[in-house]
């Protein structure tokens, strides 16, 4: 089998690769309850000040703080109080001089009113409350506007909408929110050894169960795309070449796994023109790009590899999202060696600060990408790095 003549540096392929992706144009409006994980399409500005008036921050007596200043516990300050308001309710009553109107967390300070105390720093005795302690002006009170200003940019445009966010949209009075398309993302698998269903005898025979359309059309969903499954296509060069073309057409992107590399029936390359094949990424290494295609390995472990590396950031790119993956620092428990000249992508169990890589090697082994929650890179000009040595890893 012919081997490639020349790598290209895995940052160098990332970097080829974003530069010809473009960004999608087209957009859709979405009701909130439908909108966790889409990207924002254009900036949200608040229609409304939140909170949109003075109110409490606490359960409490609403007063004048200057009424309180003399307060203490051996010489507490004698107040009235003139109204009683439960939630959602407002004072009609005004603050005056030695008055007070008890209220709840949320209400509307009343007028005249500058400052709450909270009922448990009150003795209360009929319509009278002794305070107990002084009170500054504006403590325990939420300004109108303190969380958000009418006009303000509550959510920029690329944002990956989050629960918390949707749940700021609603507060804000905003029932739709205009996100992104989803890219459609084309998977075909090729291999004449691939079969769909289990069946004993052809495994017994050498063919293997397919996965990788299962992972691959979760991880697409996971990272802001729609996919598109063109089945299980088997090593006829006209076929193949058929349905990248048919795909290349339907699609805003497509992944075939399979015929990356220079065997006799490796033809998925042949199609697309490349704009690198081969990398130094392990496992992975015979990834190419082209035209909005991935030409991909046909090991599992190989191809969740460059989905990480490559496809998720393609699809970022696709959608405008501001995104960058989850890295934390952890102490590694063992030794990862590496070789010079590779971009070694290392699957760890990651708890505690710690990280455990995963002795299990082979671009064939599931298990080991079932068994790791998070990946550690070791750069082209590193061997490795030592047990104990403090790295970064990111998470999936």
């Amino acid at each position: 089998m012919r081997e490639f003549k020349q790598l290209t540096p895995y940052r160098k392929a990332l970097e080829m690769m974003l530069n010809d992706i473009k960004e999608l144009e087209e957009t859709e409006e979405l009701p909130l309850d439908e909108a966790l994980g889409r990207v924002l399409a254009e900036d949200v500005v608040s229609p409304i000040d939140l909170p949109p008036f003075d109110r409490s921050a606490v359960d409490g007596y609403a007063v004048r703080a200057e009424d309180t200043f003399q307060a203490r516990e051996y010489a507490p300050v004698e107040l009235e109080v003139i109204d009683e308001i439960t939630a959602g309710m407002e004072s009609e009553r005004e603050v005056t001089n030695g008055k007070a109107i008890k209220l709840m967390t949320g209400n509307k300070m009343p007028k005249g009113a500058n400052a709450v105390i909270e009922q448990e720093k009150v003795k209360r005795e009929e319509n009278k409350i002794y305070v107990l302690r002084p009170v500054a002006p504006g403590q325990n009170v939420a300004f109108k506007g303190e969380d958000v200003r009418k006009g303000e940019v509550v959510l920029r445009k690329g944002r990956i909408l989050k629960p918390q966010d949707l749940g700021m949209l609603k507060g804000l009075g905003i029932k739709t929110v205009k996100v992104k398309r989803k890219p459609k993302v084309g998977i075909m698998v090729t291999g004449d050894e691939l079969i769909e269903e289990l069946n004993e005898e052809a495994l017994r025979s050498g063919k293997i169960l397919e996965s990788n359309s299962a992972m691959l059309k979760a991880l697409v969903r996971e990272y802001f795309g729609e996919p598109v499954f063109y089945g299980i296509i088997p090593d006829d060069e006209e076929l193949i070449g058929k349905t990248i073309e048919r795909a290349k057409k339907e699609c805003d992107l497509v992944l075939i796994t399979g015929g990356s590399a220079f065997g006799e029936k490796d033809y998925a390359h042949k199609f697309v023109n490349l704009l690198f094949h081969g990398c130094t990424n392990k496992p992975g290494r015979p990834i190419g790009y082209g035209e909005r295609v991935f030409v991909m390995s046909g090991y599992p472990a190989a191809v969740f590899a460059q989905f990480h590396l490559y496809v998720k950031y393609a699809l970022a790119k696709l959608v405008g999202a501001d995104y960058k993956p989850i890295r934390v620092k952890a102490r590694l428990r063992e030794k990862v060696p590496s070789s010079l000249g590779r971009h070694e992508f290392v699957k760890v169990y990651y708890e505690n600060g710690e990280a455990v890589p995963i002795k299990k090697k082979g671009s064939g082994i599931m298990s080991a990408i079932v068994e790791s929650n998070a990946y550690l890179e070791i750069p082209e000009d590193s061997e490795g790095y030592k047990e104990g040595e403090e790295v970064w890893v990111t998470l999936y």
